[in-house]
């Protein structure tokens, strides 16, 4: 699927294009199976994300199959093998290099199409509430846009770790499904929630708030938080960043925190790496699990990347090969 020139899901065509070149130094090439669908592809796709291809591209950044060929110096992987891997672009197509030390093997109790997934969400949950966040056991987390992505991916990251998850969603399916995920408690947003954090913490407020929502949310978020607490900023799905208001921070001695994944691979990569290696451990503990609401043929994806504008995912949503 080629993005063919800026704009929304319609900007993609299905090609049929040559192979990639065989893999080189230290890359692998895989048959891909499934690919995740992320709020990230429709940014790129309309020129708004940090890093900007020109079209025409390949969209697609994580993805799960079948190594077919690999290349000079790569030992850790054999022809044959399920991996995980993770691309700068090109998820997208059936068939792509991607750098050996970026991939996994896929991991006992996950299907291809939920490893397909699993990376890009769960590692930005667990590197902005372990390593951003500074998360205990028995804190208080609100998770917005709790129903996403990686919104169900920081439920099941919060509650490995021992605290308590108040989600917020905007329908009874999505906070149903919240709740499904380990959240201990579901709220409706739409009509002002900090009386309801509040009431649900004694008063006290939470100690993160995890945010990919920005504009209005994220204000009143900062009235929800107790002494100390801290504000993860995650990006701005509600259409604008908020103006922080400096006061709340000084007076309750709140951090307000930027988290990018995508910064983290690029400043630490050996921490990504790392990140990943203890989320598959969790995974193997039985802690996470990809939630998939919506699977489509890779041919489909303009519809599938419709459908996270419109909010209509719950957990991922997948393309098939």
């Amino acid at each position: 699927m080629v993005c063919e020139r800026f704009g929304g899901p319609d900007v993609l065509a299905h090609h049929e294009l040559p192979g990639p070149e065989a893999p080189g130094a230290g890359e692998i090439q895989v048959r891909i199976a499934a690919r995740g669908v992320q709020y990230v592809d429709v940014l790129m796709l309309a020129g708004k994300y940090q890093f900007r291809p020109e079209p025409p591209f390949i969209p697609g950044g994580e993805a799960a199959g079948e190594i077919v060929a690999v290349g000079p110096g790569v030992t850790q992987f054999s022809v044959g093998d399920a991996v995980m891997s993770r691309h700068t672009l090109g998820a997208f197509a059936e068939l792509a290099n991607a750098k050996a030390a970026l991939c996994d093997k896929v991991p006992p109790g996950l299907t291809l199409a939920q490893a397909g997934v699993f990376r890009g969400a769960y590692t930005t949950a667990y590197h902005a509430l372990l390593q951003r966040g500074r998360l205990k056991a028995g804190e208080w987390v609100l998770v917005h846009g709790a129903a996403g992505g990686i919104g169900i991916a920081a439920i099941q990251v919060a509650k490995a770790f021992g605290a308590n998850v108040i989600a917020t969603a905007g329908s009874d399916a999505k906070r149903t499904a919240c709740l499904e995920e380990g959240a201990d408690h579901a709220i409706d947003y739409r009509s002002g929630f900090v009386d309801q954090v509040k009431q649900l913490t004694g008063g006290r407020g939470v100690d993160i708030v995890y945010d990919p929502i920005g504009d209005k949310v994220a204000d009143e978020s900062l009235r929800c938080l107790a002494w100390g607490g801290r504000l993860l900023i995650l990006g701005f799905l509600g259409g604008d960043p908020t103006n922080i208001r400096s006061n709340y921070l000084l007076i309750k001695g709140i951090d307000a925190i930027g988290v990018r994944i995508g910064g983290l691979n690029e400043a630490d990569p050996e921490l990504a790496i790392a990140n990943v290696k203890a989320l598959i451990c969790l995974v193997g503990q039985g802690k996470l699990r990809p939630r998939i609401s919506h699977t489509f043929r890779l041919q489909q994806a303009a519809e599938a990347l419709q459908l996270v504008i419109d909010r209509q995912v719950i957990g991922k949503a997948v393309l098939l090969s």
